[in-house]
């Protein structure tokens, strides 16, 4: 099965689940719970905050596991990630809450921002804006668009309802179509994958290929094969000062020292 047939049956998976939760729960449910949650931590802000003090912003994702690699970490502790992750010199959290494929859950979310003062992003499918206001509710401060699992139609509703709540949204693409399609949202945060969702081959030169076409006012994100320092001072050299770095640093035994090692290594 190829791996766009993995994100079209990962999002079919995911309409089915919210239809069952939007059943169980009634909007008016989820819209108080939203209202009710912590005040929003400025996602886009803590990480534009680092990169003007000269550093690099890093969202550092807490994932069990994925699809393709299967169970990351054993000793799984959200709580305790979230503040190793913030005494190594992170800027902000991305937390899977997507269970069938990532053994995720929104406690994990809830332990993780909990435990800590970063901002967090809900990393999960979004295929509906009643998510948006779910992940508010659970306590998010951002949200993932992903423009190879939506239209644009949804992804401007999405927009839309995290402008709504008062979060940021990271729009993440893969390649200059989607790229395009993304700069037409009013969202600062473009995230480059690196990751062939057609092979699942990782190559930095997807961010080196698209970077140039991310406009001055937009903030470039790159994700994925990142691993160290000197991939983080390559990607910076095409104006990516953001990162999200997940899975290499979920196989470090000592979390807050593989971070702290990365963001102070020499130039």
């Amino acid at each position: 099965m190829s791996t766009s047939d993995v994100l079209a049956r990962i999002c079919a998976t995911t309409r089915t689940d919210m239809a069952a939760r939007k059943a169980a729960r009634p909007w008016t449910a989820i819209e108080a719970d939203a209202a009710a949650a912590p005040p929003v931590r400025p996602f886009a802000a803590a990480l534009t905050a680092r990169v003007q003090a000269g550093g690099y912003g890093l969202i550092c994702e807490i994932k069990k596991a994925s699809p393709s690699a299967g169970l990351i970490r054993p000793d799984f502790d959200p709580a305790a990630l979230a503040r190793a992750y913030a005494a190594g010199g992170a800027a902000g959290l991305s937390v899977l809450t997507d269970a069938p494929f990532f053994q995720g859950d929104p406690a994990y979310l809830r332990a993780a921002r909990a435990a800590c003062d970063l901002p967090v992003l809900r990393k999960d499918f979004m295929v509906d804006p009643w998510m948006v206001a779910e992940a508010r509710a659970m306590g998010a401060d951002a949200i993932l668009i992903i423009m190879a699992a939506v239209d644009d139609g949804l992804a401007g509703e999405l927009a839309a309802a995290a402008a709504q709540w008062g979060m940021d949204a990271l729009v993440e693409v893969h390649d200059a179509a989607e790229l395009e399609r993304a700069l037409a949202l009013p969202c600062p945060l473009i995230g480059i994958n690196n990751r062939n969702l057609k092979t699942l081959v990782t190559d930095l030169a997807t961010t080196e290929a698209l970077a140039p076409g991310v406009p001055a006012d937009r903030h470039l994100v790159c994700e994925s094969g990142l691993r160290t320092r000197a991939d983080l001072d390559r990607m910076a050299a095409v104006g990516a000062r953001r990162f999200l770095i997940g899975e290499s640093f979920m196989r470090q035994a000592d979390v807050a020292a593989a971070v702290r090692t990365l963001l102070t290594a020499p130039a």
